[in-house]
């Protein structure tokens, strides 16, 4: 078994190197992926560019978000995982490390291949169980999404479609 601090090391080194891969620890398990193709990219792009906050929401969210950044989980084996887009309420830290902070949203953006990685149960049902408050995970080619919510049924939206979120930001997908 792989320990956090070295996983996270491994992490940070492969991501300076250079390397073609994104690793995440998940449940004390290393995993690997090939970095996000072009249709990916752009998705990424697209999405984050349309979070906003809600018109007339008085929460104070910011809707602050972050791609691919690393992000330490609360859960027991203390995971580390990197969300397509990650959107906090508040401004994260500039660091050089993982972010201890868990976002208030999460968009996962589905790759040719590795749909399991956010539709299994390392996917939207763990960050569900991290405290997470809204979680989408979008496949690009179908224009298909699926919105998950603590205590809700799995809703499925078409794009284009615009989804308000319990923090108090509104992203279109």
């Amino acid at each position: 078994m792989t320990s956090i601090s070295t996983a996270e090391d491994v992490i940070l080194q492969t991501d300076a190197s250079g390397a073609p891969i994104r690793l995440e620890y998940v449940r004390s398990r290393l995993k690997v992926e090939a970095s996000p193709t072009s249709r990916h990219q752009l998705t990424a792009k697209a999405i984050e560019a349309s979070i906003r906050p809600l018109p007339g929401h008085t929460g104070g969210c910011a809707c602050f978000s972050l791609q691919d950044v690393l992000i330490r989980f609360p859960d027991p084996a203390q995971s580390l995982k990197r969300p397509d887009i990650a959107i906090f309420c508040e401004r994260p830290p500039e660091q050089d490390d993982a972010l201890d902070m868990l976002p208030a949203a999460v968009i996962e953006i589905l790759s040719l291949g590795y749909e399991d990685k956010d539709l299994g149960e390392d996917g939207a049902p763990f960050y569900l169980a991290c405290g997470v408050a809204d979680i989408l995970v979008v496949d690009p080619r179908s224009g298909r999404a699926l919105h998950y919510r603590p205590g809700q049924p799995i809703a499925e939206l078409h794009a284009p479609a615009t989804v308000a979120l319990a923090c108090g930001c509104q992203v279109r997908v």
